[in-house]
Parts: C-alpha cells; structure tokens; sequence
C-alpha cells in the first residue's frame, strides 16, 4: 500500500512540475517589453537618447566651441537613484556616455574610478614597458563640463491599478566656474493595471 502511494505522488508532483516548465527564448535586445511597470532598459535608452539630444543642442557647447575652438570635454559623474525602485544607475550611466561619444560633438574622459585604474597601469609601466611604449604621466584630458542627476519616482496606487511617475533630472555644470550650463528633465508615467 505505502509502494502504491508513493508512485501515485510521484506521479502527480512529475505532472505538477511538467505543467509548470519554464521556456526561454532568446529576442531582439532592442525589442520594447515590460512586463512590470518598473524602469528597465527601454526607460534607460530613451531618456538618455533624448537628454543627450537636448544637452548637446543648447548654446553653452557653441559658446564653448567658439570661445576654445574645441570641443568640449565632458565628464558623466554620479546619477543617483531616488526612486523607489532599485534602479542600478550604471547601465543608464553608460546608456549616456554612449550617447555622448556616439554624437562625435564633445570629448568624453573616464570616469574617477577608471581614471584610478589607468594611472595604476601606466605606473607599471614606468617600471615594466619599453621606452618606446611607455605613456607619460600628466598627459590627461581634463574636463570642461560634467554632468549629474537622479531618478526620482513616485507611486500612486488605488487597489490592483498604480501609476508610476518617474523623473529624471540631469545637470551639466562648467567644471571651473561651478556654473550650471544646462537643466534637463525627463518625465515618463506608467499606469499598471492589474
């Protein structure tokens, strides 16, 4: 009796598991989906698309060119996530530095903590490279302008149904006059219903 039970177990949990397999397949990358309402990367590619758009096509990059007769140099420091979400701020960090180098309308530098990186490996290579290959030190691209934000959201929810509002405010200020150049907000609303 207990054999025959214990194969009738086995039998409907193998049934339950078999029921509730999981498929993946692989799309487009560039495929918009969302499934729960939250910020993900069709948000991060949007916003910084069109932030980078707007930045680059306000006067302070032609006051700039025309004062220097260069482009402008231009660092991404922090964006920081204020909403209510765990939002890993890099991937839209990166979404607009790509924006930035591809636009071919202003130089961009590394970031502090890759900065650190490269002057570790070119003090190896005071040590450990030829003299033909060796970078020298005080070399650096320094920065005219840097950017900075946040992400910011706020829920409203009435039973199943919510609304998420998400801003994000992105600043541009001259690295020696500590001048704000350009504010630019994004705004996006999403309503999920249940």
């Amino acid at each position: 009796m207990k054999k025959i039970t214990f194969i009738a177990l086995l039998i409907v949990f193998s049934g339950l598991y078999s029921c509730n397999r999981r498929t993946v397949e692989r799309i487009d990358p560039n495929k918009q989906i969302d499934l729960s309402g939250r910020w993900n990367d069709t948000d991060s590619k949007l916003v910084a698309q069109e932030m980078i758009s707007d930045v680059l096509s306000r006067p302070w990059r032609a006051a700039h060119v025309e004062a220097t007769k260069n482009k402008p140099v231009v660092i991404v420091g922090d964006v920081k996530n204020r909403s209510t979400e765990l939002i890993e701020p890099e991937t839209f960090i990166k979404d607009l530095e790509r924006e930035f180098i591809n636009s071919g309308l202003v130089r961009l530098v590394q970031s502090t903590e890759f900065r650190e990186q490269m002057r570790t490996e070119r003090a190896d290579q005071q040590d450990f490279a030829s003299s033909e290959t060796i970078k020298k030190w005080k070399k650096e691209l320094g920065a005219d302008y840097m950017l900075n934000g946040t992400i910011n959201s706020i829920v409203d929810q009435y039973g199943k149904d919510k609304v998420v509002y998400y801003q994000v405010n992105l600043e541009l200020s001259n690295l020696e006059t500590n001048e704000k150049v350009w504010l630019g907000e994004k705004k996006i609303k999403k309503l999920i219903n249940k």
